[in-house]
């Protein structure tokens, strides 16, 4: 099991790289499933700041990979985790599952941009960090299909994922290539009016009143936590050991 140093050096990312109420809410799954992570080959796609893989090495996994697209993230999560004591985290930059072809991990976390926007950066983060495409889905769609190569037999991942951004399609994205998806946690998140105004209209259109609700000038908007899995998968407990 990866060993944490006893203190924290102050290690603090860039903006662009602060972890966001995504971040929390995810963290807060992976700590109420914290039998499901010790023990586990843990991957992250979409690192960021590192802090979530800083998560699953507290909760007891045996091992910790990261890949992000941006390399400031790369070297922002490297240099988090070598202060907390976890020296043996690897880090790509990548897109995607590329840097890990063939390998298979128990817990797969991801906090994937899946805003439907085009890509342009937003309040000092990267363009990267939010944009999923015109409908959101450009990045999730690609994480799904992707998914099953990657993920052990008995392993589960956890992702955010925006109420509008169609959350019945990925229940049946999922279900096509074999495996389960279930509702973790949800919670409204406010959206800057800002955010919203670079939303596809047609997307703003669609959810505004039905996941997205407005009072006044302020604006929020449902997120979910889901897991993933084999079918028969969240009928188990965890036991905590792989291999």
């Amino acid at each position: 099991m990866l060993k944490p140093s006893s203190h924290i050096h102050g290690h603090a990312p860039a903006a662009a790289l602060r972890p966001s109420e995504y971040t929390s809410a995810l963290i807060q799954v992976l700590r109420a499933r914290a039998a499901c992570v010790r023990g586990a080959d843990a991957l992250e796609i979409g690192s960021g700041s590192g802090v979530v893989l800083a998560a699953l090495g507290a909760l007891g996994a045996v091992s910790l990979c990261g890949i992000d697209i941006e390399n400031e993230a790369v070297v922002s999560g490297s240099l988090l985790l070598r202060e907390l004591g976890y020296g043996n985290a690897q880090f790509h930059q990548g897109d995607m599952w590329r840097p890990v072809a063939g390998r298979r991990f128990d817990m797969i976390a991801a906090n994937l941009p899946h805003f439907p926007m085009q890509p342009q950066e937003f309040a000092g983060r990267l363009a990267s960090w939010s944009s999923g495409g015109p409908d959101g889905r450009r990045l999730l769609d690609a994480f799904l299909k992707g998914l099953p190569a990657y993920l052990a037999p008995g392993g589960r991942a956890i992702i955010t994922h925006n109420a509008f951004v169609d959350l019945d399609r990925s229940r049946a994205m999922v279900e096509h290539i074999g495996l389960s998806l279930r509702v973790a946690s949800s919670t409204l998140l406010h959206l800057p009016g800002e955010k919203l105004d670079l939303m596809t209209p047609s997307a703003l259109c669609a959810e505004e009143g039905r996941s997205i609700y407005r009072y006044g000038p302020y604006a929020f908007a449902e997120m979910h936590i889901v897991e993933i899995g084999a079918p028969g998968t969240f009928t188990e407990t965890c036991a905590g050991t792989f291999g």
